[in-house]
């Protein structure tokens, strides 16, 4: 068998089977295929794209190169929960308790990323003691106790989809609904779990840009989960505007205190209410409503907050200590107004500046710097008021200029949108 041939099929528009797939991934994988040829056909795959059929084979190809999770040990029914990423994105850590407080287990992985601000794994690495790495009994025993646990990602699930991933970003190959598809499930089947609720991020400051697109994304992603038995939910969400009250890493778990305490930003609570109901909903086969009911339930009566804390100390953080840095600038209003934007993508370029993000996956990052937002979306302002504190180490050119080109303000209040798009099952 040979990649070449796999590849004329795809010219030629004919289908690929699981044996072809399996091969190309297994032998790219093993380093018995070189860049140029898998090159070629992922760039293929891009311009051509995949049947559903195709897909599944390349995700379960994906999956059979390294480990799969067995979950059955764990004493409680495992509901996991993936995001596509965002601009102040902390809703991992906030759905967590609150499922776990109802009984559910939250069993995650979760990784470090890329770009403007570190993923969950490096925001919970900001907390002084937090153990990202533990042992499988470990793991399982603290699920088992807890009902939760949030560790680094291993190499060991799915090891193709970060080699495929890595040469996809090299060759622009990165926009494909397929692969991006069976990069992300492969990953999620791998980790066990039977039910997968996906907050698929839409807009400026999503990787997917528009509805059509992310509802494609969102239809393949079910159809995968149905192909590997597992019940799949996608929430399109929107991410013109940033999620919560601040971005950044340390200063991110600083905000889901708050949040626990009552202290919510409206857009970021209702997500984080409906991401939680659905998993509710799948974990316990209730209605919608009915779990809606019991994530609202313990969050009013502080069972949910008592599971964070719980959740967080049982791995070793200390939650006491998460002093941010020592230099600050306050951005002011420059006239009254309603907020009609707060630029996700210029936010992200800020955070990168002050060094939170990283451009190269060694890149250390500052775990102190961040962004708070005294106002979001639709507030009323005054001039001169204040809008948004930075929190920075080093010193950055034109602080002043790149700050303010983050926020737009109007005369007109804008129509406000549900962070919601739409559900798809």
């Amino acid at each position: 068998m040979k990649i070449e041939n796999s590849i004329q099929k795809l010219k030629n528009n004919e289908k690929l089977n699981l044996e072809e797939i399996d091969f190309i991934v297994s032998n790219y994988t093993l380093g018995n295929i070189n860049d140029t040829l898998m090159s070629e056909f992922l760039l293929l795959i891009k311009e051509k794209g995949l049947s559903y059929e195709e897909t599944f084979y390349l995700t379960s190809a994906m999956i059979k190169t390294g480990d799969i999770l067995d979950l059955n040990k764990l004493s409680k029914i495992i509901v996991d929960k993936h995001s596509t990423g965002g601009v102040g994105d902390k809703v991992t850590f906030l759905v967590s308790p609150i499922v776990a407080s109802l009984d559910l287990g939250v069993a995650k992985m979760s990784g470090r990323s890329l770009g403007f601000t570190g993923g969950t794994i490096d925001k919970l690495e900001s907390i002084p003691g937090y153990k990202v790495n533990l042992t499988n009994d470990e793991f399982e025993n603290l699920v088992n106790t807890n009902g939760i646990s949030i560790i680094s990602q291993t190499g060991s699930l799915a090891p193709a989809d970060k080699k495929i991933y890595a040469l996809r970003d090299e060759i622009n190959a990165v926009e494909s609904i397929p692969l991006i598809a069976s990069s992300i499930m492969s990953k999620k089947i791998a980790s066990g779990a039977k039910y997968i609720v996906i907050d698929l991020k839409v807009g400026k400051g999503a990787f997917m840009k528009d509805v059509d697109s992310a509802s494609n994304l969102a239809h393949y992603m079910i159809k995968i989960g149905e192909y590997f038995n597992r019940k799949v939910v996608c929430l399109l969400t929107d991410m013109n505007t940033p999620l919560g009250y601040t971005v950044g890493n340390r200063i991110e778990v600083k905000e889901a205190i708050n949040f626990f305490e009552g202290k919510r930003e409206k857009r970021l609570e209702r997500l984080v209410k409906n991401v939680a109901a659905h998993m509710v909903s799948l974990g316990k086969n209730i209605s919608l409503e009915e779990s809606l009911k019991q994530v609202e339930e313990v969050l009013e009566d502080g069972k949910a907050k008592n599971k964070f804390y719980e959740w967080i100390t049982s791995q070793g953080g200390n939650l006491k200590e998460l002093g941010l840095a020592s230099n600050t600038y306050t951005v002011k209003s420059y006239k009254d107004g309603y907020i009609n934007e707060i630029d996700p993508i210029k936010l992200s370029e800020l955070l990168n500046l002050l060094g939170a993000g990283r451009q190269k996956k060694d890149d250390i990052i500052d775990l102190e710097v961040g962004v708070e937002l005294i106002h979001t979306i639709n507030d009323k302002v005054e001039k001169d008021e204040p809008l948004m504190h930075i929190y920075y180490n080093k010193k950055i050119d034109n602080l002043e200029k790149i700050a303010e080109d983050i926020i737009k303000i109007n005369s007109i209040l804008p129509n406000e949108k549900d962070i919601i798009i739409s559900v798809i099952k």
